[in-house]
Parts: structure tokens; C-alpha cells; sequence
């Protein structure tokens, strides 16, 4: 079901190597590959850049290119069709032949094909003209290709309308722009030349190949063949994975477009390349990664409408590396301690009970864990505490509401003035939350919501296309809640990193086009129906474009709603979308970060971290009947999620490969919901019962003051942004002089009932522990919050500021 075939091959775990290609020990080679492993050249000038990569037993690789011996075989025989020149494999005639690389004893072959005769491929203005203007960076956002254009020349963002650029390029300034009689002397090429005045400066050489392609093309009449043209199918990068020593090894990468003709091309010298993560693999305009210091990095080349990468490690030369064996919970273990082999990385050890148990009822139930749940379980010696534990919060109502409060930020749940007034949005909210604690499948939900038709009261899943109406933003949403595709940048252009165009935008848009709406005779209700007509218009040519799915077929929609035959595939095993963005969004709740981070970005230029673990959470997300309860089992049994905070000196800096728990502040709804817990003062939100939880609140547009200081969706958007956890300066401020704290305590009167009970002060100083920090104090923390209380008979007043020291520790405010 995997899109993402630049997915990395699990590498063995590194230890030390030489820190050069010419200091590997022919001895530790262990393979050796040539890139690209099929060549096809197409006429007289075609040419094919090939590498050679060797892996050494450790599994870092190394570009011995310029190292191997290279032969072109026909059988035994040197080849006439293919040479080899300066590292390009060249066209010398027609024929089969066979690329040989040696190198340190070990041999890799490659197919190659040339055909096309003595005749040289005409310059095209579709796949030579407008990919060296944009390799050159004249159509970026920041020149001419701006919606306005600059200095009175305006292209096509990245090249996305190739008719209105051939247009701009030959009927603006007639004779002065392209110059047919004299090539040399036009605008297009002084100025990219830097011979005259260039705003942009010099952008290509004299006499460079994108320079000879330009004059020759103007020289030969500056001719269209947009009508004709083949259209690029795919875009390969070679190698499609490196591990390359920290400190300055280098790699080279080869880009190759298919074209609908079944030709290949070398678009090396075409594609812009970018990196990641420039500070640890940096790379060049010709495909060439230069290592700095450890890291990971995902390069990209983008050549025609198309993005692809590869994933680049960086490791470290000069360290010994003994991975440490820990058995696996389960798949997930598998999967995410090969990666931190692969790094050579240690994870951290297991968090504790105490720290565990308050961790994953934060996470499932959206509360504190009881002093009374804490007690029985510290005391319980079964080995199997935690997944009894994990098993019992499943069940607790608590994640019904927290996983409905989810989906209500997911998918906009607020009133809308003149369009969604309270009852019908407190029924959407409600539905949702009884979808969840009805264990309904999320893909049937979905279903049901993509498609629904009728009231606003009565199916409150109308109430979805009641909050936005426009049939353009409707399929934006849709594409990043339910997908996790970033859609919007492909209204107006193409995007530019990332594989949508402008015709996947519009046809997408055109399965909402057919919605109508009508009220009812209760103003506060509306009827949703398909009226059975609408199109969606292509801004460009103005041509009706039929639906279609995100990178997939056209289906029949034909006297159907086309929100049902959306629905059906968006829910499906066959869409590659759905089931890993809903199971990254649920592991994100749990890390604090995605397998793919933002879990709303999903790109081939934003890869995951460990791609074999995206993948297979949503592969199990299927084999499970998309049961949220059953993944977030997984995730919660897991080795991975019950590390400890504390990071060791190999993991101290990561953030994406989850060697250890990262410390994350608890959300603001569940935050309101523990001080509420904590200090048995329940909380009156507007429109609820008191003592009803913030993970209850169904509008968005509702609250408290408390709620919108720390970062409460405002449900404006469906990105994952919306909900703030970054701490603030006005949430500190808020909680040790605001209200919230002080009134929570004085009016709970907790402190007053253990006293009546007749708890020494020492006793009521644990049992505040408990109740907050989920552990007793230690003896340090014991004499000083002792010596707070003094010696007072009923000492209240102190017992409360201790209490409030603790409401307001980082300890309580951050889940860890």
C-alpha cells in the first residue's frame, strides 16, 4: 500500500571505518553497485552520468566512482554503440551493452541501450527551455516567476503553464527578447549571461550546455512543441539510499526522468537538488552531498512536475559502536531499534512505574492517575502491570472524550454564524464522540461523513460541509484532516515540492462541486444534498475537470454522488493515504512528534523518519479494521513509549527516532481537566454541566480564559498547528498569579477535608504528591516542604502554598 519508495533499507549498525575512500580496506567491502542499473539512450548527444557505490561490512557506502575501473562490453568485446567519457556513458552508435565497474576485487554491472542512430535530439521547449530556466531559478517566487512577475517579464511559477511562458518568451518584446536573427543578442541570454544589467545576476555560463540548448533553440526558430511533446511519467534519483562518514565524504546522485515515449534522459544537470539538513548533508546544484557532522538528511531532486529523494545518514568514523540487545515489546520495537542501531544510537531505559502509569493515563484517559490507582499498582509484582493497565484505561470514558475532542479540532467543530448554530454543532460533536465509544471502525466513520446527506439534526455529519462551504476549501480540508496532503499551494501553481499539480487540485475539487444546501423550517436547521450538477473550472484554460483521486485513477461517477465514490476510496485499504496519516496522528499524540512531523505535511520532500515504521502502523491499522483502540495498544506496550525522559550521551540530541521519551506539556483541555482532578474542584464550562471535563466542550468558539492561554484549538483551520503546546510566558504568569490555581485550591477545600480526616501534615504532603506528581516526595523535597508547613496544629495556609508549588512544577504541567 506504500507510495514512499524512497524508503531506507534497514542498514546493518556502523562501527569504525577509515575516513577516506582510499583508506577502506578492500577487505571490509563487502558489495558494489552501479547507478542507474538500466540506461537508454535516445540519439546522437544523449548522455548518462553512471556511479559506482561500494558498502562495507559495517554498512556506511562509499562513492568510488573515480576509484573503480570502468569498462562498455558487447559480449567480450569493447562496445561501438555506448563509450564511456569522462564519467558519461555517451551514444557512439546503436546497441545493447553491458557497464562494468571493478573495484577492491568486487564487480557490478549495468544494462545499457542506445538507439536513436547518427540524428540529434531536437531542442524542446517543454523538457530543455523551461527546465533550464527553472534549474537556473528564473521561474522561482523570487523572480520572474512571482504572480506579478519582475522588471516586466512574468513566467509560470516553476514552469506550470508552459503555453503562457512560450507566449511570454516569443510575442513580448519581438526582436529584443529572443533575437532569431542574431540569437546571441537576445535579452533572454545577455542577461542570463550577465552582459547586460540583470537584476538576478549572472545565471549560466558562456558556452555551457544550457546556454548551447537556449541560442540553438532561438537559433532554430524558438519553436513550440507543447502539442506534441512526451510527458515526464517519473523521476528516479540513484543511489536511493546512502551512509556516509561524518567530516567531509562526498556522494554523488544521478537524476533520471521516463518519459511517456518509454525514452530515459540523464536530468542531473536539470533537477534542483535540495537537503534537509544542510549542517549535516549539505548538497550542490550538480547532485554532489558533502557530509559535515552526524545527522540525518532526505535530498531531494525535482525536475518537471515530479520530487523525488534519497535518505542520507551521517555517521560518525571515530567511535566504536556495541549495540545493546533489548527484546522487543513487538513490531514496533523492531522497527524503531533498528533504525537506532543503524545510527548507532542507544536508547534509554525504561521509565518507572510511577512515571509510566502517569504518562499513559495522561495520554489515553486525558487525566491524572487516582492516588488509589497508583497505590494498587506500584504494589502490584506482575510482569504484565503495565499492559493490565494500558487494557484498563482503553475502557475508561475518558478516552472517548479525549479522542472525540481530537477529532472535533480535526474537523472544525464550531459554530458558524448563519450557517451552524449551537444544537446542530453540539449533535456533529456528540456524533463523533459516540463513534468512538460505539468502537465504530475510523474508516466507516469517515465514510459516513465524506458522504452524508440530509439534516443538520438529523445527520449531524452534515454539519462537516456546513462549516466551510466552498468547494475548494472543502477539498483542502479533506486532503490534510483525512490524508495528510497539503493541498493549497496547487490553487494557483504547481507545488513545488511535492508531486500535485494544478489539474490534481481541481479534480479533486470537483467531487464537492455538486453540493447544494436549503434550510428547514427551524432556522437553526439545514437540508445537504448532491444536486447532481457543478464543475470545477481550471483557472487556466477555463476546461471543466472531471474528478479524480489524489494520485490515482478517474473513477465513474456517473449518476452517483461523487462524494460517495470519493468516500469509498478515501476510507479504503487501496488509498495509500488514509491509514498511515490517521495511525502517524495517533502516534504523534503519544510521542509528541510524528513518524512524518508536521503529521499534516505528508510529501516525498518531507519523508518519515523511519519509513518501514510509517508504513507498517498503517498497514496494522488496516489488518486491524481501523480499530483505534487496537493501535493505540500497540503503540502504548511498546518498549519505545514507556522509555524514560532521561536521554544518555548518545541519544542526548535526538528528536525524531525516538530513543528516548520526550517531555511534553500536557494539552490545555486535559491540563484544565488535572488541575480539576487534583484539587476535586470541578470546573463550569460554558454550555456544560459543572464538573463536565474540557475534553467535553463541543464548540470550538467556547471556553475560558485558562483554555485559550494555553493554546486551545480555535478550530479555524484543519492544520495541526491550531492546538498550542509551546509553554508561554503568559501561561507561567497565568498560573502563579492568575486565578485558576489559588481559587481551584481554596474552593476544592482538599486540604481541609485530609486535615479533618486527621492526616498528619506529613501524610497530606504525600498524598499532594501523589495526587500531582503521581510519586511520593523524596527525603530532600520532605524536609524542605516540611519545613514550609512549620509547626502549626492545622497549618492550611501553609499546606496550600505547597500545593501550589507543586500545581505550578514543571513536573505537573509536562507529561514525562
Amino acid at each position: 500500500m506504500s507510495l514512499l519508495r524512497y524508503s531506507l533499507p534497514l542498514l546493518v549498525a556502523v562501527a569504525v571505518r577509515p575516513a577516506s575512500a582510499e583508506e577502506a580496506s578492500p577487505t571490509r567491502l563487502v558489495e558494489l553497485a552501479v547507478y542507474p542499473p538500466h540506461v537508454e539512450l535516445s540519439g546522437a548527444d544523449a548522455w548518462q552520468h553512471v556511479i559506482a557505490v561500494a558498502k562495507q561490512a559495517d554498512g556506511l557506502t562509499i562513492d568510488v566512482t573515480d576509484l573503480a575501473s570502468w569498462r562498455v562490453v558487447d559480449g567480450a568485446e569493447p562496445s561501438e554503440a555506448i563509450g564511456l567519457n569522462d564519467g558519461r556513458l555517451v551514444a557512439e552508435g546503436e546497441g545493447h551493452a553491458r557497464v562494468v565497474a571493478e573495484f577492491a576485487g568486487l564487480r557490478a554491472e549495468a544494462d545499457a541501450l542506445a538507439r536513436g542512430g547518427d540524428s540529434a535530439e531536437p531542442v524542446s521547449f517543454r523538457h530543455d527551455v523551461i527546465p533550464i530556466l527553472t534549474s537556473a531559478g528564473c521561474n522561482s517566487g523570487g523572480c520572474h516567476g512571482a504572480s506579478r512577475g519582475k522588471d516586466g517579464f512574468r513566467l509560470s511559477l516553476f514552469g506550470f503553464d508552459p503555453a503562457s511562458d512560450h507566449h511570454n518568451l516569443t510575442r513580448e518584446q519581438v526582436n529584443r527578447r529572443l533575437n532569431l536573427a542574431v540569437p546571441e543578442e537576445s535579452l533572454l541570454l545577455l542577461k542570463a549571461v550577465g552582459g547586460v544589467t540583470h537584476t538576478g545576476g549572472k545565471l549560466i555560463d558562456e558556452g555551457s550546455w544550457g546556454y548551447r540548448r537556449l541560442r540553438k533553440w532561438i537559433a532554430d526558430g524558438a519553436a513550440s512543441d507543447l502539442g506534441d511533446a512526451p510527458t515526464v511519467t517519473a523521476v528516479s534519483l540513484y543511489p536511493p539510499a546512502a551512509a556516509i562518514g561524518a567530516g567531509g565524504q562526498t556522494q554523488r546522485f544521478v537524476a533520471v526522468a521516463e518519459y511517456s515515449d518509454g525514452r530515459s534522459r540523464d536530468v542531473t544537470h536539470l533537477a534542483v537538488f535540495q537537503s534537509s539538513n544542510e549542517s549535516s548533508a549539505a548538497i550542490d546544484s550538480s547532485g554532489r552531498v558533502t557530509s559535515d557532522r552526524r545527522g540525518e538528511a532526505f535530498v531531494t531532486a525535482r525536475f518537471d512536475t515530479h520530487t523525488v529523494g534519497s535518505q542520507v545518514l551521517v555517521l560518525p568514523t571515530d567511535e566504536a559502536f556495541e549495540p545493546r540487545e533489548e527484546p522487543p515489546a513487538n513490531y514496533i520495537d523492531e522497527l524503531v531499534d533498528a533504525k537506532l542501531r543503524t545510527l548507532r544510537v542507544h536508547p534509554s531505559g525504561n521509565a518507572t512505574d510511577g512515571e509510566f502509569l502517569r504518562r499513559a493515563t495522561i495520554d489515553i484517559a486525558g487525566r491524572l492517575p487516582t492516588v488509589e490507582e497508583l497505590e494498587a499498582f506500584l504494589a502490584d509484582s506482575e510482569e504484565d502491570r503495565r499492559t493490565v493497565a494500558i487494557d484498563r484505561l482503553l475502557e475508561d470514558p475518558g478516552f472517548d472524550h479525549l479522542w472525540g475532542q481530537k477529532w472535533s479540532d480535526l474537523l472544525l467543530v464550531r459554530t458558524e454564524p448563519n450557517r451552524v448554530e449551537y444544537k446542530p454543532m453540539f449533535l456533529y460533536s456528540q456524533w463523533l464522540t459516540e463513534q468512538i465509544a460505539a468502537r465504530r471502525p475510523l474508516d466507516e466513520m469517515v465514510r459516513d461523513l465524506l458522504s452524508a446527506s440530509g439534516t443538520t439534526f438529523d445527520t449531524p455529519a452534515t454539519n462537516f460541509y456546513q462549516i466551510e462551504p466552498d468547494p475548494k476549501k472543502i477539498a483542502e480540508n479533506v486532503a490534510q484532516s483525512l490524508l495528510g496532503i497539503r493541498l493549497q499551494c496547487a490553487q494557483c501553481h504547481n507545488h513545488p515540492f511535492d508531486r500535485w499539480t494544478m489539474d490534481d487540485y481541481y479534480a479533486f475539487t470537483a467531487f464537492f462541486t455538486q453540493i447544494t444546501r436549503k434550510r428547514t423550517d427551524d432556522y437553526r436547521e439545514w437540508m445537504v444534498y448532491n444536486r447532481g450538477t457543478g464543475e470545477a473550472k481550471h483557472p487556466v484554460d477555463g476546461r471543466n475537470v472531471k474528478p479524480r483521486f489524489l494520485g490515482g485513477e478517474e473513477p465513474d461517477t456517473k449518476r452517483r454522488d461523487r462524494r460517495g465514490v470519493l468516500a469509498e476510496w478515501v476510507a479504503s485499504p487501496q488509498n495509500p493515504y488514509f491509514a498511515t496519516s490517521v495511525a502517524n496522528r495517533v502516534w504523534a499524540h503519544f510521542f509528541g512528534v510524528g513518524v512524518v512531523e508536521p503529521v499534516d505535511d505528508v510529501r516525498v520532500s518531507n519523508p518519515p523518519s523511519n519509513p518501514a515504521l510509517y508504513e507498517r502502523l498503517g498497514e496494522k491499522f488496516v489488518e486491524y479494521d481501523y480499530d483505534l483502540r487496537r493501535l493505540v495498544r500497540d503503540i502504548a506496550t511498546s518498549n519505545a513509549y514507556q522509555r524514560s525522559c532521561e536521554p544518555n550521551d548518545s541519544n542526548a540530541g535526538d528528536r525524531r527516532n525516538f530513543a528516548h521519551a520526550y517531555t511534553r506539556r500536557v494539552p490545555a483541555e486535559v491540563l484544565l481537566d488535572c488541575l480539576s482532578q487534583a484539587t476535586e474542584a470541578p470546573e463550569k464550562l460554558p454550555n456544560l454541566p459543572l464538573g463536565a471535563r474540557a475534553t467535553e466542550l463541543a464548540d470550538g468558539r467556547a471556553g475560558n480564559y485558562f483554555l485559550t492561554t494555553f493554546g486551545r484549538s480555535k478550530r479555524e483551520t484543519v492544520c495541526a498547528c491550531e492546538a498550542k503546546d509551546d509553554p508561554t510566558l503568559s501561561q507561567a504568569l497565568h498560573l502563579m498569579n492568575g486565578a485558576t490555581v489559588r481559587s481551584k485550591i481554596a474552593g476544592g477545600k482538599l486540604i481541609e477535608r485530609l486535615l479533618d480526616e486527621g492526616r498528619t501534615p506529613e501524610e497530606v504532603l504525600e498524598d499532594l504528591c501523589l495526587r500531582s506528581l503521581a510519586r511520593r516526595p523524596t527525603d530532600e523535597e520532605r524536609g524542605e516542604l516540611l519545613a514550609i508547613v512549620g509547626e502549626s496544629p492545622r497549618p492550611v495556609e501553609e499546606l496550600r502554598d505547597v500545593f501550589w508549588a507543586l500545581l505550578n512544577s514543571r513536573e505537573f504541567l509536562f507529561n514525562h
